[in-house]
């Protein structure tokens, strides 16, 4: 008896792989490609314009052993599956695999779904299906336009500007969207104006507040103090009477479960991570996590899409969840549809939880803090999404003063709490009013008048960048978290704090590719542009017109800006002076990042390390100074200067203010509970204070 044949599935990662494996049974052998194992070499452009843009595909180094490995175990296999993510770049992956596996188009190898669960991977394995090509072009476009700005862009920035730089389709955008921001703060001008709030009381002698409304009966604008006081003499010895009582009921409809970018969105404003580590944290949470007795299961559903469509099973697990725990009160009733984002890729679901008696209480002791956080995160709104709205009683009133003012107040009451009972209740406008009637009569009891400044628009942070690049159509959810990365460590764009503010490079390049390249930069053409790779997927376009009609309009304007384009010299000037001559240091950048040079270059070649300095002496020895370091995961520490001869370190940025108590070092921390505070290191002392 033929001894039978194993199946073999092939995934992207091994986390993936350990998760799927137990799904299936000893007939089937899961392994991991490592991502990509073919793609454009990195020495040269890899795309032969002559012969119609066609890729020149070689083996990525360092796969040659993954891709010996995967053919070994294909041929002793009866099928191979290709088992890679469920979009354009998990599909282009798989067409990879079946070249370099000598697979056939023809073959029903390709499985794909949504969740990293037993029935998913198991029904996925019941319904295999051909390569869609058409997802595949629509990855190699892509792929192929990025690299032709990259790579046509980069050398001529390195040539006109300085070694190192990059430039992007996706990126530029970015970097100029920021400084257009920035020039915006620039040329604000503010502009002074006033509010008047007022203090009424009733013959109860019950008291509210009230704010000016109109001025004979139009919108208006207190430019002054002088303005103001006139309102106020006005009004000082008027009666306010209630003329208009107005009740209604408002509705507060819960939000629709995760896309990609409202989760980048959310995690940074609530939970202060960058789209970088949402991503790496979610990522962890769809290929598995051992839950114990369950075993290692994927917790969410697939982390890239822009789709909120919910399949019934999903709908179904959320509403028996809501009824046990809530009853059917809380349940959503309407058949309202989610609002769809047209360039979602629809046969994605939103980012929810596989399965949602899957609590994050249940959950917790499998996670670390931050997965929990996240889980938490996702698990709530999914639940949320799926429950009834709260519903409000609003009230307002106007109040007459003479025959020329008019002054509002308003407030609300919660009546039902609806999906706020399990994602808490949020800020509302509540005030606690009392029985308002039409004719009822107040008097004066305080003015309190307030002066403003009208305020710049503020600087982008991760989380409105998302926002601006989703709504302008710019990338997809899988390039957010790249790009934010890239645009920072190019140092184009600095933080400061949680806002990204454009450096003088930033601002350089910008200006050189907006004046040389146009369209590269243009927000309306990159859309556009975006919306054409889109079509691809679909069948309506074809990739390669799509690269022909970009690529000779901007040749034309590379050949231009070859030779037209000036050099400019960024030169940042520092506070060091050279010991050797007395000249100021610059700084430079070299192979390995930034460095202090002498300006009187040539006549002086000394040099020195980059360091970010605190201001701190080094609590462990006698000459050093605390200066910020990277790791090699590249995370942010503060260490001595004199390392490697001291090994002093901490994870936390220390403060130039000693501890009160004992005089050891502070460092400044942020917590949920205490906000941003400083703490000290003595383990014995653990003098805490709120930071300046």
């Amino acid at each position: 008896m033929a001894k039978k044949k194993k199946n073999l599935v092939i995934v992207e990662s091994p986390a993936k792989a350990k998760t799927i494996k137990k799904f299936l049974g000893r007939n089937y052998k899961v392994e991991a490609s490592m991502g990509h194992v073919r793609d454009l070499p990195k020495s040269k452009l890899g795309i032969d314009l002559e012969e119609d843009f066609e890729p020149n595909y070689i083996t990525i180094r360092g796969k040659g052993k993954t891709l010996n490995k995967l053919r070994k175990a294909a041929k002793k296999s009866d099928e191979v599956f290709l088992a890679t993510d469920p979009d354009r770049e998990g599909e282009a992956i798989s067409w990879h695999l079946a070249y370099a596996l000598k697979l056939s188009d023809e073959n029903n190898n390709r499985i794909e779904f949504n969740e990293i669960t037993k029935s998913a991977i198991q029904n996925a394995i019941k319904n295999p299906r051909t390569i869609d090509k058409d997802l595949v072009d629509a990855q190699q476009a892509r792929r192929l336009l990025d690299r032709i700005v990259g790579y046509r862009l980069s050398p001529l920035l390195w040539k006109k500007v300085r070694k190192g730089l990059s430039a992007g389709r996706v990126q530029t955008v970015a970097v100029k969207i920021i400084c257009e921001r920035e020039e915006e703060i620039r040329n604000f001008d503010e502009e002074e104006y006033w509010s008047l709030e007022i203090e009424l009381k009733n013959e109860k002698g019950e008291v509210l507040k009230a704010d000016l409304y109109r001025i004979d009966n139009k919108k208006f604008n207190l430019e002054n103090k002088e303005e103001t006081d006139q309102v106020i003499e006005d009004i000082k010895n008027e009666e306010f009477e209630i003329i208009k009582v107005k009740k209604r009921k408002r509705r507060r409809n819960p939000k629709s479960p995760f896309t990609t970018s409202t989760l980048q969105q959310r995690a940074s404003n609530k939970l202060n991570y960058t789209a970088k580590k949402t991503m790496y944290l979610a990522q962890q949470l769809y290929e598995g996590i051992d839950v114990g007795s369950e075993g290692t299961v994927g917790l969410i559903s697939y982390i890239r899409t822009d789709s909120t469509r919910l399949s019934n099973e999903a709908k179904n697990g959320a509403k028996d969840y809501i009824l046990n725990k809530f009853g059917d009160k809380f349940l959503k009733s309407s058949k309202k549809k989610s609002k769809k984002n047209s360039n979602a890729q629809d046969a994605h679901e939103a980012i929810r939880p596989t399965d949602t008696q899957r609590t994050p209480e249940k959950m917790k002791k499998h996670l670390s803090k931050d997965q929990f956080k996240l889980y938490d995160l996702i698990w709530k709104r999914f639940v949320a999404s799926q429950m009834s709205p709260a519903l409000y009683e609003s009230i307002s009133a106007q109040f007459k003063a003479g025959e020329k003012y008019k002054f509002r107040v308003s407030g609300s009451r919660l009546l039902f709490p609806g999906h706020l009972i399990l994602t808490g209740k949020e800020k509302e406008d509540n005030i606690d009013l009392p029985v308002l009637n039409e004719g009822d009569k107040y008097s004066l009891v305080k003015t309190n008048p307030e002066q403003h400044f009208t305020t710049p628009p503020p600087r982008y942070s991760e989380a409105t960048l998302v926002k601006t690049l989703e709504e302008e159509g710019i990338g997809r959810p899988s390039t957010y978290a790249p790009t934010l990365s890239t645009i920072e460590s190019r140092d184009y764009v600095e933080k400061e704090g949680r806002y990204f503010k454009p450096t003088e490079l930033g601002e350089t390049v910008t200006e050189l590719l907006t004046e040389y390249f146009p369209d590269v930069t243009d927000v309306e053409f990159t859309a556009d542009l975006e919306k054409r790779l889109d079509e691809i997927e679909k069948g309506n376009e074809n990739w390669k017109k799509i690269l022909r009609d970009f690529y000779e309009p901007f040749y034309n304007r590379l050949e231009n800006a070859r030779e037209n384009m000036e050099r400019v010299q960024i030169v940042e000037e520092t506070d060091e002076v050279c010991e050797k001559c007395g000249s100021p240091m610059v700084v430079k950048y070299g192979r390995y990042g930034k460095f202090l040079a002498c300006s009187s270059y040539p006549e002086c070649k000394n040099t020195k390390p980059y360091l970010i300095k605190t201001g701190v002496d080094c609590p462990e020895c006698e000459d050093g100074e605390v200066i910020e370091r990277t790791s090699k995961k590249g995370r942010t520490f503060y260490g001595c200067s004199n390392y490697p001869d001291c090994n002093f370190m901490s994870w936390n940025k220390p403060v130039k203010k000693p501890c009160p108590e004992c005089g050891s070092l502070m460092v400044e921390k942020t917590t949920k509970a205490k906000g941003k505070h400083y703490k000290c290191t003595n383990k014995e002392c653990g003098h805490t204070e709120k930071a300046d």
